[in-house]
């Protein structure tokens, strides 16, 4: 599908309701062809940023530019924008065909053009032969496909989609989220994506933005984000993670070591510490490992099994340890080295490189 592929600017970006900042002082730079996701709880002025892209908003300070040309005063019909919604939207009286074909329309597009146009974008979502079939017809994942198809027949600029896929079951929202990333491939455009779900944006994104509270908190690749949190914030709500607290004890070339309850541990990856100060570090469950008699690592606690789960691949195990509290760990279940059982004792353990210091928030 031949489009324009622009660059997007958003800088400063403010939108108060009264008292309340919807958005608070947010800047983000999007290129061409980037998938992008604005990541955040409810609340957090997800939705608010991207309805002041599509124009529906209008910020209380900030601009928005495309291509370097500011586009803030501009109505939403001026900025050749795609906009897929949670709701389908589509028109109940008319086929996939007329349904897909209506920007055409109301922009005077020739008959001839508009139906090679709508051919070539039902392809793109697979649902050339449904052409004439009415939406009541078509199952939510189908209804979800005409309207990307829809948004993308008239040759937008870019995409803008806000939580398209949060109406539809689980096993069908993992199917649709590799369409929607192999579709971004194929066309090229510019993806911006409003979700809650932090599994839909670290399998689809190129780029996450995190937000909270109005403001941009972190922003970069998925596995940097995840890998690399800075805040606690961040490491809890991107994923699950354990958190230890404690005092740093002795800083080394790399890393520190710190204590917890009196309990020594030894952490790379040291960013601005001193002797004395708090440490804060989060630790994913599954760089957790249950060791196996007479195993070792570079961090090493007991523990006692309160509850675990079985997930066929995995085991989910809840393990008090004293003075670090209870910790979440999933282990592979075909490696796991002791049978899970309530009040089982293990040993966990996990290197210096698997945990990652991060700011009390």
């Amino acid at each position: 599908m031949a489009s324009l592929r622009e660059s997007l600017s958003v800088r400063n970006l403010s939108k108060h309701y009264g008292a309340t900042r919807a958005v608070d002082d947010v800047s983000l730079e999007i290129p061409r062809g980037r998938f992008v996701t604005l990541l955040g709880p409810s609340g957090s002025g997800k939705t608010t940023i991207l309805m002041a892209i599509a124009g529906f908003v209008h910020p209380t300070a900030g601009e928005i530019l495309l291509d370097r040309a500011p586009i803030t005063p501009l109505p939403p019909e001026k900025r050749n924008f795609g906009m897929v919604f949670q709701g389908y939207a589509l028109f109940p009286h008319m086929s996939v065909a007329e349904n897909v074909g209506f920007p055409l329309r109301v922009r005077g597009i020739g008959r001839a053009e508009t139906a090679a146009r709508v051919k070539e974008s039902l392809s793109l979502v697979q649902l050339g032969q449904l052409a004439d079939r009415r939406p009541q017809q078509l199952s939510g994942g189908q209804q979800q496909r005409v309207a990307l198809a829809r948004a993308l027949v008239f040759q937008p600029a870019l995409l803008l989609l806000d939580e398209p896929l949060s109406a539809l079951d689980m096993k069908l929202r993992a199917e649709l989220q590799l369409e929607l990333k192999d579709l971004h491939r194929r066309v090229g455009l510019t993806f911006i994506y409003v979700t809650h779900d932090q599994e839909e944006a670290l399998s689809m994104s190129d780029s996450i933005a995190i937000l909270r509270d109005g403001r941009l908190v972190q922003e970069g690749n998925p596995d940097t984000l995840y890998e690399r949190p800075e805040s606690r914030f961040v490491a809890d709500f991107l994923g699950k993670s354990n958190f230890l607290s404690g005092r740093v004890e002795r800083v080394r070339p790399g890393g520190f070591t710190y204590t917890v309850d009196g309990a020594r541990f030894v952490q790379d990856h040291a960013g601005a510490v001193t002797p004395g100060s708090r440490a804060l570090v989060a630790l994913r469950p599954e760089k957790i490992d249950v060791l196996a008699e007479g195993a070792v690592a570079d961090n090493a606690t007991e523990g006692t099994i309160a509850a675990w789960s079985y997930f066929g691949a995995s085991f989910s195990l809840l393990v008090d340890a004293p003075g670090l509290g209870r910790l979440q760990v999933v282990v592979p279940s075909w490696r796991c080295p002791v049978e899970p059982a309530e009040g089982r004792r293990l040993r966990l353990g996990w290197s210096a490189g698997a945990s990652v210091p991060v700011r009390d928030d």
